[in-house]
């Protein structure tokens, strides 16, 4: 075997595994988005906010159900270097007892060294850095 064909051999057994590395949950890519409400993806955002609230915010707060998910709109990427996002919001009802406006989008392409896609998201009222601008302005 040479050493191209080795090369290109790793490559490909890295980026399947990146892939699923990635984002485990998130089996979807090229712009084929499953639906708003798809349970993998409300997994992964309790799974992450919980994960962030434990290391960063240290609220003690997590999402225990988010209701009414659905597509705020969608863009196809079909421009010129443009991305495939699918964005969506519902409701989150935290540990709290509080409801909040939860915004997300999905990201074709976006995960992991472009493998993948990614899938950012933010809660009214707990963005304290402004990650997403005011008022959760970049994933709506």
């Amino acid at each position: 075997m040479t050493m191209k064909s080795l090369i290109i051999a790793f490559a490909a057994t890295l980026g399947f595994s990146l892939s699923s590395f990635a984002s485990p949950a998130l089996a979807f890519s090229g712009g084929n988005f499953p639906a708003c409400d798809a349970p993998q993806v409300l997994r992964y955002i309790q799974k992450r906010f919980v994960w962030t609230d434990h290391h960063v915010l240290k609220r003690g707060l997590a999402i225990e159900s988010i209701e009414r998910a659905h597509r705020n709109r969608f863009g196809d990427g079909y421009q010129v270097a443009s991305i495939p996002r699918l964005y969506c919001h519902g409701t989150a009802h935290m540990n709290d007892g509080h409801k909040r406006t939860i915004w997300w989008l999905i990201e074709g392409g976006m995960g992991f060294a472009g493998l993948g896609d990614n899938v950012e998201f933010c809660i009214s009222g707990l963005d304290p850095f402004k990650v997403h601008g005011a008022w959760c302005r970049s994933v709506r």
